[in-house]
């Protein structure tokens, strides 16, 4: 059994991620998610789906994109373009 690295729950169904070279363990998705996920940098909720990329920036969806001044993303392209 593994210690989740979030809740520090000891489950013997804990899984390992690797990210960027460091191996993180977790007990269940939402406390991956949790840790790992990045954040919109309008709203702050956590991007768990593909998210929208301008400037440079990470968005959870257009909208908040646009609020954030990009005029050139939309939520159903597979790859938005950046300003």
């Amino acid at each position: 059994m593994a210690k989740c690295e979030v809740c520090g729950n000891d489950y013997y169904l804990s899984f390992d991620v690797v990210a960027a070279g460091v191996t993180h363990t977790f007990d269940s998705f939402e406390c991956a998610i949790h840790k790992l996920a990045p954040t919109c940098a309008h709203c702050g909720c956590r991007i768990i789906g593909h998210g929208i990329e301008a400037n440079g920036t990470f968005y959870c969806c257009a909208h908040c994109a646009h609020q954030e001044g990009a005029t050139k993303v939309r939520d159903n392209e597979a790859h938005a373009a950046s300003d």
